[in-house]
């Protein structure tokens, strides 16, 4: 039976993703327009680590409402991490799949809040992405489970 995913549906999903090796970043929700994502956890099993004292991190590449910038990253979590080791992010959290109309910054009206939920902007650079990375460029290895609820508004 297929999964449908039309206007007006809500699915849960879950990305598995092996062996993330150093500090360039990987793409974990790929945003699409008019979708909400709720991330319920994320657990990062680290096989190995280039040297005590590196860390995981979680980052949402998106829209800072305070000064109006499209694609700011804002990071989630930041998670130490030896080899052998699991780590369980499970606070909750929503992003919008695209980015608004760009505005000046801060949040001050209900115009600017409406552009935020309506995902007006159009093109692939505008879409919000949750991504992660370790510190070290090479020598660490990490392997992810994101689970997170999928609301299609188009």
């Amino acid at each position: 039976m297929a999964i449908a995913r039309g206007a007006g549906t809500e699915i849960i999903r879950s990305v598995i993703v092996n062996d993330i090796n150093g500090s360039s970043t990987t793409n974990l929700i790929y945003g699409v327009r008019h979708h909400i994502y709720t991330v319920l956890s994320v657990v990062v099993y680290c096989h190995t680590i280039a040297s005590t004292g590196y860390s995981f991190y979680l980052d949402l590449l998106g829209y800072d409402s305070k000064t109006g910038t499209a694609q700011d990253t804002a990071r989630i979590w930041k998670q130490p991490l030896a080899a052998q080791e699991t780590a369980v992010f499970n606070d909750k959290f929503s992003f919008n799949g695209y980015e608004p109309v760009d505005f000046t910054g801060p949040i001050d009206s209900e115009a600017k809040q409406d552009a935020i939920a309506d995902q007006l902007v159009s093109g692939d650079s505008n879409r919000q992405i949750l991504r992660c990375a370790g510190d070290h460029s090479t020598g660490d290895s990490h392997d992810v489970i994101v689970t997170y609820i999928d609301q299609n508004n188009a």
